[in-house]
């Protein structure tokens, strides 16, 4: 993944700015509902888990940057996250709120001093990776426009090159992995999928009244199969790019009311989001 100096600073202070916001005004209820996947009963507990991670990773980062050593640990996750949530546990509501605050502004501070070389040493993209971007795709309860725009502008859009650049081994190994038999398929599964999502997402603004049926995953994997199997490669690949294009389009055109729509919201989500982390293309 693409992991630039700006990149980061928006992420830090866009992505994670709002972070809070956007949980906050989700009802009571949904919030509980979308917090029971990420494995924390509550909000404040997971926001603990990512403070410590940027707590813990910043100063390496920094120490990477300057070429300082620092000390190199292996890390039980379970105990740090476990130790992150005890931590923090007996702090009063608000002085935890404002200290997750002023260490998430000085991370920007912190990550705009860089020169831009250190943005190119491989651990310090390590740690960014971690503790910043997918943290926030990870645990991800309440969409962003960001975010979506995000991966399609620079994940999703050198997704066909990172898969050519694999030797023939990984390449195979990597479809085992995935379900398919060619890459061929994984596009047009890709595809299928996000022209099926903004053509619902459509819908649901052009008419209040709009209905669909969600298709029956297993079998409407099948039949995007079927449809794109008479296309060669390079028009499949052509068509991969104006879809994306389309719905990176769809996504910078919506009303902000839109990202709280739970169809339209879910929709992006699992498409653009969850679809990338469910076939990601080994570094």
């Amino acid at each position: 993944m693409p992991i630039t100096k700006q990149r980061a600073l928006d992420y830090v202070n866009i992505e994670w700015g709002t972070y809070i916001d956007r949980f906050n005004r989700l009802p009571k209820e949904e919030q509980e509902k979308r917090l029971k996947p990420t494995g924390y009963e509550a909000f404040r507990d997971m926001l603990a888990h990512v403070l410590a991670w940027w707590e813990e990773g910043m100063p390496i980062i920094l120490a990477l940057a300057e070429n300082r050593e620092y000390e190199r640990k292996k890390y039980d996750f379970d105990a740090f996250n476990a130790e992150a949530v005890a931590k923090y546990k007996t702090w009063d509501e608000r002085e935890f709120m404002t200290h997750f605050e002023k260490t998430r502004q000085k991370m920007g501070a912190d990550l705009k001093s860089m020169n831009e070389a250190a943005y190119e040493n491989r651990r310090v993209k390590t740690w960014l990776h971690g503790i910043i971007f997918h943290h926030a795709r990870e645990h991800l309860v309440a969409l962003s426009r960001f975010i979506v725009a995000d991966m399609l502008e620079n994940e999703w859009v050198t997704y066909i090159e990172d898969f050519n650049r694999l030797d023939e081994e990984k390449k195979k190994e990597f479809l085992s992995k995935q379900g398919f038999e060619t890459f061929h398929d994984l596009v047009a599964h890709v595809i299928g999928w996000w022209e099926e999502g903004a053509r619902i997402i459509t819908g649901i603004l052009d008419s209040p009244g709009f209905t669909w049926t969600d298709p029956e995953t297993d079998k409407f994997n099948i039949e995007l199969t079927k449809k794109f199997s008479s296309w060669s490669d390079e028009d499949l690949f052509k068509h991969y790019e104006v879809v994306r294009s389309a719905l990176l389009d769809l996504t910078a055109d919506l009303p902000d009311d839109a990202f709280l729509n739970k169809d339209i919201e879910g929709w992006l989500a699992a498409d653009v989001v969850g679809h990338y982390d469910g076939h990601p293309i080994p570094a």
